[in-house]
C-alpha cells in the first residue's frame, strides 16, 4: 500500500464467530453466510475462513458476486438472493449457482428453456416485505408443478425474508403466518432446505420447527443481537412498557439476551502524514470550520470522506491516547494532538480502543451502513494465523 491507510480483517475472528454460532445453535442443517457487497466490505476472500468455521452455504445479491466467490472457492453452493436475468443462464450453470425464483412469470420462462444441465432453485415467498417473492398460494403451486414436470429443474429450497425482529412488534408473527399460509399445500419433507430466520431473528425466537436453515449476515461479522435489559429504573420502565405492548398485541415470546461470544474482525488504521504548530485564532480546514482556542498541534491523517471517514467519527487513537478530529476533507482529516505525536505514528480509527459500536452510536447509523461506508479504495489486509495478504479493490 502507498498511503499506509488500510482496513485490517482478522479472519481468525470470523472463523471463530461461525464456530460459536453453530455450536450454540446446532439444531440446523444449513448455515448460510450472507456475503453480499464484498462480504459487508470485509472482502470476499473471507469466505474460506467462514467455511472453515462450519458455514456450508453462501448467499449473495447478484451473479457478479457469485462469480467473484468462485475465484476463491469452486465447491461451496451459492444462492443468489435476487432473480438473475435468464439471458445469463449459461453463466449460472457454468458457475454452479442456485437461482432464486420469485414469481410465476419468471418460473414459466425458466421452465421453457432447453437447459443442458440441472439447475437448483430456491423459491422466494413474499411474507410481507413487498419486495420480492410469491404472494399467492395458487401461483406458488403452479410454479412447483412446472418444476416437477421438468427434469432439469430441482427444487432445493424455499425461503422468505423477515422485516423485523418481532420483539416489540406484530410483524414477525404475521410474516410467519403468511409464509405458512402461502406454502400450506407443500409437503415440507419434500424440500431439502427451508430457511426463514436471519441474524436479527434467530437469536430472538425459538427455532421454527419446519425450518432447517438460517441465513447469517451481521452476526458473522461480530454482532450478536443481544439486548441488555439493564438494572436501573429507566430500564425497568422500558421493559414494563414493552411487556404491556406484547400482551396487548398478543406478540409471541421473544428472547432478549443471548450469550454468543462474537468479535468484530474489521479495524481501520492510518498513519500521521504531517504535524504542524498552529497558533491561537488560526483556523483549520475548509470553510474555517475550526478555530484554534489556544496554541496547539494539528496532525494530518491521509484518510477522508472519500474513504468513508468524516469528523463526525469524533476521535482517533495515537500512541494509546484519544485525540479529537477537528476537520475533514475528501482525502484527509485533521486532528488536534499533543507533542507526543510524530510523523509516521500509527493511527487507529476503528479498532480495539474505538469500537464500531461506539462510532455507530455517535454518528447515528448502524454497523451495516458503517461497513459499507468505508470505501473500496481503502485496501484490505487479511490476517490469518501468521500470514497477512493485501487485497486492493
Amino acid at each position: 500500500m502507498y498511503r499506509k491507510t488500510y482496513v485490517e480483517i482478522d479472519e481468525e475472528k470470523l472463523k471463530n464467530n461461525a464456530k460459536e454460532i453453530i455450536n450454540k445453535y446446532s439444531n440446523y442443517n444449513y448455515y448460510f453466510a450472507v456475503v453480499k457487497n464484498n462480504a459487508y466490505h470485509h472482502g470476499i476472500k473471507v469466505v474460506n475462513s467462514l467455511i472453515a468455521g462450519g458455514i456450508n452455504y453462501l448467499a449473495v445479491s447478484s451473479l457478479e458476486e457469485a462469480i467473484e466467490i468462485r475465484k476463491y472457492n469452486q465447491n461451496i453452493p451459492i444462492l443468489v438472493l435476487e432473480p438473475i436475468d435468464l439471458e445469463f443462464i449459461d453463466d449460472v450453470i457454468n458457475n454452479s449457482v442456485t437461482l432464486t425464483v420469485d414469481d410465476l412469470s419468471y418460473m414459466e420462462k425458466l421452465a421453457s428453456l432447453k437447459l443442458p444441465y440441472k439447475v437448483n432453485i430456491h423459491l422466494k415467498i413474499d411474507s410481507g416485505m413487498n419486495r420480492l417473492g410469491f404472494k399467492k398460494r395458487t401461483d406458488l403451486n403452479k410454479a412447483i408443478n412446472l418444476i416437477k414436470d421438468n427434469k432439469k429443474l430441482f427444487l432445493e429450497g424455499i425461503y422468505t425474508h423477515l422485516a423485523t425482529s418481532g420483539i416489540s412488534d406484530i410483524y414477525y408473527d404475521q410474516q410467519i403466518q403468511t409464509f405458512l399460509e402461502i406454502t400450506k399445500d407443500l409437503d415440507y419433507k419434500d424440500i431439502p432446505i427451508i430457511h426463514v430466520d436471519r441474524s436479527l431473528t434467530f437469536v430472538s425466537h425459538k427455532k421454527l420447527e419446519f425450518a432447517n436453515g438460517i441465513r447469517l449476515g451481521i452476526a458473522l461479522f461480530g454482532f450478536n443481537g443481544s439486548r441488555k435489559i439493564g438494572k436501573g429504573l429507566k430500564a425497568k420502565l422500558r421493559e414494563m412498557k414493552r411487556q404491556m405492548i406484547v400482551k396487548k398485541k398478543k406478540i409471541s415470546p421473544a428472547i432478549l439476551e443471548n450469550d454468543l461470544n462474537l468479535h468484530t474482525a474489521f479495524s481501520l488504521y492510518s498513519t500521521v502524514m504531517a504535524v504542524r504548530t498552529v497558533k491561537k485564532g488560526e483556523f483549520v480546514g475548509y470553510s474555517a470550520t475550526y478555530i484554534m482556542k489556544e496554541d496547539g498541534i494539528i496532525a494530518t491523517i491521509p484518510i477522508g470522506y472519500a474513504d468513508g471517514v468524516t469528523k463526525d467519527f469524533g476521535f482517533v487513537v495515537i500512541n494509546h491516547k484519544r485525540f479529537p478530529i477537528v476537520s475533514d476533507s475528501m482525502d484527509m482529516i485533521m486532528v488536534l494532538v499533543d507533542k507526543s505525536v510524530k510523523i509516521k505514528d500509527k493511527v487507529e480509527i476503528l479498532g480495539d480502543t474505538i469500537s464500531i459500536k461506539e462510532v455507530t452510536q455517535r454518528i447515528g447509523i448502524n454497523a451495516y451502513h458503517l461497513f459499507n461506508q468505508i470505501s473500496n479504495r481503502v485496501p484490505r489486509i487479511h490476517k490469518m494465523a501468521d500470514e497477512e495478504i493485501e487485497i486492493k479493490y
